[in-house]
């Protein structure tokens, strides 16, 4: 009766049991679905034929169904057996002494999905259980399911050159139009957009022969030559040298780089370092250093926050409205850390912008806290990188060939759970703060942010699935030696990237990632019959923050330039100045710097700096709550106004496409919007302007979690639950304590 379709190519059945209950409802089982559960390589699927009872999914991933959770995505597997009254958490290669009656998937993008046995064959269930266990935990990368979605299907016609053409069917980034910082003119070209006229292009790690963790070609002073870096490497730890990030206008660089391992050699090869960087700036100006792990929450902390934030929003009854959710909230202090990494952004945007130094990002490593800070500091001060295409090769750049290790932080092998840390998580969530501050000056949407999110776990795309990329090419090489793939010249097997978003959604569907409200360079408006590019007017984004004191309004330092920012001390609390001394303190350059900046009209193509206040800072709620269905507001919601929006902005192409071809300017065929939007109907909005007779309500569907649907995503019972204070102390397991010591082993 049910079978099921694979989306994905070389994906197959690893085991499967009929007769299954999905549930819907916590308490009941009204309005639950039945059908077949099955576990493939890839995914956990569940098939029926069976209606929710609203319209749900207005979205269709082309890798993945409505009811399907890749098995990267499953955090947890959690079985019960309602008649001995047993749970247990499985691992892979485990295991499981009793039929379960139940199967719990907690999964890494907040969903807790539930299944029932009653009615299914014991044996069955307790094989499919084990399976998506086993599978969803495997022991080596090579077993991840992104190697045998590129197989075989992906050198099945090569190219002259033996360079293959093809991934499933799709251009495997070839096509793309943003750069993938694989080859030097690549970097080229970013060099020249950025002005940045004394660097150049360093090949000193082709092959990976100098530092397995960074890139084939990156960018490094002109004045430093390669026998030169070649001997500075041992002194970096793990041979990580500094790497140019951006320049800006006024010459003066962003660089980050590695801590210095050798003490002694500490003071020589800062002075060096720090000497080649001054040279490059056409002013000879200063360089300075931040250290980030004296200055910012550590990866540990990071996560932390992160679970609990997860306990609040997932496993404990939602009550937004009670003052004990709220301070709960608060207390996991993820957006505390939130502003730590936005304040310290602005800081370091500050001493590039105002004072005209070079900077110098230090971290152990290089290769956490600096791709946020970097990436941060350059979306605040280029505009490029708020466009679609290059907020995608900002991540390109500081993320993937940097050497982010994906791998480790999202944990896909579960292997080492102190290694796991949401850095690109914490990343979006900040972009997503700017964008919920001036929602006019980023071409992309929250939606866009959130699916971004969401495919860290589709383990098919080289951008999340490696620590760097050398390790994709290590893999890929030994993985197509045992295959017996034949892989040309290039000796390795190529992923697709995310951003070839064709992989998972319609031009249609990728209409939801355009912001209707963006004012870009590419945007255009009409004026007195005329299309002109738009100026924008003096409305003032900050006029509310008028006529409060500075100390106040621009609690963006620490009233001194250096960059410090204390770690483990409240930043809420450091928030309650004593106004009987306001007028007493001294403005410092920065707070004198930021409050010059908020007093004038925003410049939407200039430098942004977001309000660090806490009323400034909000949840993310499309992504921490859109499967809790008491947060989910029917026709309500940011999703309302962008319907609207939508349509206008729909309605103005339409009527300048008319004005073009009533001018006889450019046929209406050849009109395209931006770049980065889809070919859809020569619009890039998902909601299109309607006629007359169309009514022009709010639809149905809508609801503040879509393109989401909390239903059926979100099923959670009483008896499950951990109490806060075992995630204070590190616990893992979601389960409670009680529920634990009933466990079979």
């Amino acid at each position: 009766l049910f079978s099921l379709k694979p989306k994905c190519h070389r994906e197959i059945v690893v085991n499967e049991v009929s007769f299954v209950r999905k549930c819907i409802g916590a308490d009941s089982s009204h309005g639950d679905l039945w059908g077949k559960l099955i576990c493939t390589n890839f995914k956990v699927s569940f098939i029926t034929h069976d209606a929710l009872p609203m319209q749900r999914f207005q979205v269709a991933n082309r890798l993945l169904g409505e009811h399907d959770v890749p098995l990267a995505c499953v955090e947890q597997v959690v079985t019960v057996n309602d008649a001995k009254g047993k749970q247990k958490v499985l691992c892979s290669n485990q295991k499981l002494k009793f039929n379960p009656t139940e199967l719990i998937l907690y999964c890494k993008d907040f969903r807790i999905i539930r299944f029932r046995f009653d009615e299914a064959g014991p044996q069955s269930a307790k094989k499919v259980c084990l399976a998506i266990a086993h599978y969803s935990q495997p022991a080596d990368p090579q077993l991840l399911f992104g190697f045998e979605y590129i197989g075989k299907q992906y050198y099945g016609s090569l190219a002259i050159n033996s360079i293959p053409t093809r991934v499933n069917g799709v251009d495997p980034g070839g096509g793309l139009q943003m750069p993938l910082f694989d080859r030097p003119s690549e970097w080229d070209r970013e060099i020249k957009r950025t002005g940045a006229a004394e660097w150049r292009v360093c090949s000193i790690n082709e092959g990976y022969v100098v530092s397995p963790s960074l890139p084939e070609y990156f960018v490094v002073p002109v004045s430093l030559a390669d026998q030169d870096l070649k001997q500075y490497l041992c002194f970096f730890t793990a041979h990580r040298i500094p790497l140019w990030c951006w320049n800006h206008p006024n010459g003066s660089a962003l660089v980050r780089m590695a801590s210095i391992s050798d003490p002694l050699q500490q003071r020589k090869l800062d002075q060096r370092i720090c000497s080649a960087i001054t040279k490059s700036h056409p002013q000879r100006s200063d360089v300075l250093k931040s250290d980030l792990d004296k200055n910012l929450p550590n990866i540990q902390d990071i996560q932390a926050a992160f679970v609990k934030v997860r306990q609040i929003c997932v496993i404990e009854p939602f009550e937004e409205s009670e003052e004990k959710w709220l301070s709960s909230m608060e207390s996991s202090r993820w957006l505390e850390y939130v502003r730590a990494f936005l304040k310290h952004s602005a800081e370091v945007v500050y001493l590039l912008e105002g004072k005209h130094v070079s900077v110098i990002l230090q971290e152990e490593e290089d290769r956490d806290l600096s791709c946020v800070v970097s990436s941060l500091v350059q979306l605040m001060l280029d505009p490029h990188f708020r466009s679609l295409t290059g907020f995608q090769s900002l991540v390109q750049k500081e993320w993937v060939m940097a050497g982010h290790r994906f791998l480790d932080r999202c944990n896909h092998l579960k292997k080492n759970d102190k290694e796991e840390s949401p850095l690109f998580q914490l990343f979006l969530d900040c972009v997503w703060q700017i964008i919920n501050q001036y929602p006019a000056a980023f071409e992309f949407t929250e939606t866009y942010l959130t699916v971004l999110s969401d495919s860290m776990w589709i383990p098919v795309f080289s951008t999340f699935l490696f620590n760097c990329p050398q390790q994709r090419t290590e893999n890929s090489m030994d993985f197509a030696k045992s295959k017996c793939i034949p892989v040309g010249e290039e000796k390795a097997l190529r992923f697709p990237p995310v951003w070839d978003w064709s992989q998972q959604f319609t031009p249609k569907d990728q209409a939801l990632f355009n912001n209707p409200m963006y004012v870009g360079k590419g945007a255009t408006c009409v004026q007195n019959g005329a299309v002109k590019s738009f100026r924008r007017t003096k409305k003032n984004y900050s006029s509310t923050l008028r006529g409060m004191p500075s100390s106040l309004r621009n609690i963006l330092m620490d009233g001194h330039d250096s960059l410090t920012l204390t770690r483990r001390n409240s930043l809420v609390s450091r928030l309650k100045p004593d106004f009987s001394q306001i007028r007493e303190v001294v403005e410092s350059p920065t707070e004198r710097f930021f409050r010059d900046w908020v007093s004038r009209p925003a410049d939407l193509q200039g430098m942004l700096i977001p309000q660090l206040l806490p009323s400034h800072l909000a949840l993310w709620r499309l992504y921490f709550l859109r499967w809790v269905p008491e947060a989910s507001i029917p026709k309500g919601g940011p999703v309302t106004a962008y319907h609207k929006l939508s349509q206008l902005a729909d309605e103005v192409e339409k009527l300048q496409s008319q004005l073009r071809q009533y001018k006889g300017a450019t046929p209406a065929s050849t009109l395209t919007s931006t770049p980065s939007a889809p070919p859809s109907d020569h619009s890039r909005m998902y909601f299109k302007a309607g006629s007359t007779h169309e009514p022009s309500s709010t639809p149905e569907y809508l609801s503040s979690s879509f393109p989401f649907s909390p239903v059926g995503n979100m099923c959670r019972r009483s008896i499950l639950g951990t109490p806060l204070s075992k995630f204070l102390n590190g616990a893992k397991i979601w389960l409670s304590t009680e529920t634990l010591a009933n466990e079979a082993l």
